[in-house]
């Protein structure tokens, strides 16, 4: 009999393949290449970030963006996220409740219409936010991600682009994962001014 492990991380992969059409050619969907190896992804060219966005809304996902480079402290990306996301009045603004908040919008609490693909959460000039805050922005990747593998298990997609004016960034592995380049930038020489 397989380990534990081996029998979950099957089962894992099997799941996350239901969430998708069987049928159709998943190597070749923008959202399946998005999340089948991480699901926080990083841009640097803003163009390659709005087709990807255009994509995704063509395909039925909720989009919610923010302007990171703003962000002066982390009082300012709470603020942000509790409007967009329409969290509860008893929001504690903190990285605790973000998390506790965010679990809840991978159920479907709130957050993002039932009718929706998937949600989308999109975080603009995270270099600047990250350069202020590094280990609040660091730590707010990590919290995105193991929120969305939560919403895979209940049958939601939900992902995060993170767009970054500085082409050399790295984050730590979020939710036990890699932060990964998209499929046009992975490679650094597609990641220098030309």
């Amino acid at each position: 009999m397989p380990p534990p492990e081996a029998w979950f991380s099957g089962w894992l992969r099997w799941l996350v393949v239901a969430v998708f059409d069987r049928d159709a050619p998943l190597a070749h969907q923008v959202d399946y290449r998005l999340m089948a190896n991480t699901f926080v992804t990083l841009f640097w060219r803003r163009g390659i970030l709005e087709e990807t966005i255009d994509w995704l809304l063509a395909h039925g996902y909720e989009v919610v963006r923010w302007d990171a480079s703003g962000w002066m402290t982390e009082d300012d990306l709470h603020r942000d996220f509790a409007q967009a996301l329409d969290f509860p009045a008893y929001y504690g603004r903190n990285l605790d409740a973000l998390n506790d908040c965010l679990d809840d919008v991978a159920s479907g609490d709130y957050g993002v219409s039932s009718e929706a693909t998937g949600l989308v959460l999109v975080l603009i000039g995270y270099d600047r936010f990250a350069a202020r805050c590094p280990e609040v922005a660091q730590r707010v990747l990590d919290i995105i991600a193991r929120n969305a593998r939560s919403a895979i298990l209940v049958g939601h997609r939900m992902f995060c682009l993170v767009q970054s004016d500085d082409p050399g960034i790295v984050f730590q592995s979020v939710g036990a994962t890699a932060v990964a380049w998209n499929d046009a930038e992975w490679l650094d020489a597609n990641r220098r001014v030309r």
